[in-house]
C-alpha cells in the first residue's frame, strides 16, 4: 500500500477506520485467515483451558457489549491523558 493511502486511511474519524477494517477483515475467506493464522500447539491449548474454565464457572464470562464499553472507555481516557 502506498504510503500517502495509508496517511490518508489514519486521517478518517476513528468509527471510519473501524469500519474499514472490519470490512477489510470480513473480506478474507476461511483459507486466507488459516493461512495468516494458524492454529499453533500452544494455542490450540490456551483456547482450550480457557474453553474449560469457562464450562467451569460460566458466570465469570464477560458480555461482549461490557467488553465494547471498557475497551471505548480505556480510549478515551488515552487520548484525554495525552492531551
Amino acid at each position: 500500500m502506498a504510503s500517502d493511502t495509508l496517511e490518508q486511511l489514519l486521517k478518517l474519524p476513528a468509527s471510519e477506520r473501524v469500519g474499514l477494517a472490519l470490512a477489510l477483515w470480513e473480506s478474507l475467506d476461511d483459507a486466507d485467515r488459516d493461512a495468516e493464522f494458524p492454529m499453533t500447539a500452544e494455542l490450540a491449548e490456551e483456547l482450550d483451558r480457557r474453553w474449560q474454565e469457562h464450562l467451569s464457572d460460566p458466570g465469570s464470562a464477560i458480555p461482549w457489549e461490557v467488553v465494547q464499553q471498557r475497551l471505548k472507555g480505556s480510549s478515551r481516557r488515552g487520548v484525554e491523558e495525552s492531551a
